[in-house]
């Protein structure tokens, strides 16, 4: 008898250029075990170049039931040399961000390994929970976790697109990565910073709740972000969990080591092995 997938998944992705942009620098891939968004940066072009490059590299483990850590940080490394030798006129200097999840597998069960450089994000709506799984490398978002910007203010200040870490551009900084254990019925939402620059945070956890078709929720996530004024490119994936190969209930046989890579913030859920707190 065949083992079911370590999580088998229903998917829908979504992008547009905006109303103020003449270039869509966003790149993703939604195809399993790879769902990342890319957003690029530099202009004319170059943006688009740098995020296409790194979707590229991931577009290779296509088909895979998982991937490890190293897989990831691999192609992000190969990106990154692909960018930074960019020619003049041909993309030089530009850089992009990476967020997402990637199917992992711990101890024979399936888990969502998420990854962030830059100011994309990643959602996951799990049960009643839902929660923004990255952490923005952003000036605004460094003056929040030092206290000296409350959120409210943070959404107006004039900083709030520069980003402290990125593929390209001259950053070498690493990305981070989170370990999540994943569950049938789960939602991620993988995006560009166009949509959660226009919708707030209620508004999308709605959406992800009411529209039970994963490629409707994408699109109508989209439609609105331009309708709310749709000044940048905007990118938004959406993933649902159909059936999940996990540890059973109480079972802590699956609990990962956390490795120097994974932040130290996974932690097991009072509700399920492994995750984030």
């Amino acid at each position: 008898m065949t083992a079911p997938a370590l999580i088998g998944v229903s998917a829908g992705a979504a992008t547009d250029t905006g109303l103020r942009r003449r270039i869509n620098e966003d790149s993703f891939i939604a195809e399993a075990p790879l769902f990342l968004v890319a957003d690029g940066m530099g202009g004319h072009h170059a943006g688009e170049i740098a995020s296409a490059a790194v979707i590229e590299e991931f577009a290779v483990f296509t088909g895979r039931e998982s991937l490890a850590i190293d897989d990831v940080q691999a192609a992000i490394s190969r990106a990154r040399r692909r960018i930074e030798a960019l020619p003049d006129g041909g993309g030089a200097g530009a850089g992009t961000t990476l967020a997402g999840v990637v199917v992992a597998e711990v101890g024979g069960h399936g888990y969502w390994l998420a990854v962030n450089i830059g100011d994309s994000r990643t959602y996951l709506l799990s049960g009643s929970e839902f929660e923004q799984v990255s952490v923005d490398h952003s000036v605004v978002q460094e003056l929040i976790d030092s206290g000296e910007l409350d959120p409210a203010a943070a959404a107006l200040d004039a900083r709030r697109n520069v980003i402290t870490r990125a593929i390209g551009g001259g950053n070498t900084s690493e990305a981070d990565f989170w370990l999540l254990p994943a569950e049938r019925g789960d939602r991620v939402l993988v995006c560009s910073d166009g949509l959660t620059g226009e919708l707030p945070r209620e508004r999308i956890e709605s959406i992800l709740r009411t529209e039970p078709d994963p490629q409707a929720a994408a699109t109508t996530l989209v439609q609105e972000a331009i309708a709310h004024g749709g000044r940048d490119n905007i990118t938004a994936l959406v993933v649902h969990a159909l059936e999940v190969r996990s540890a059973p209930p109480g079972s802590h046989a699956a609990l990962p080591t956390v490795e120097d890579d994974v932040d130290g913030d996974t932690r097991p859920r009072a509700r399920a092995t492994g995750g984030r707190a």
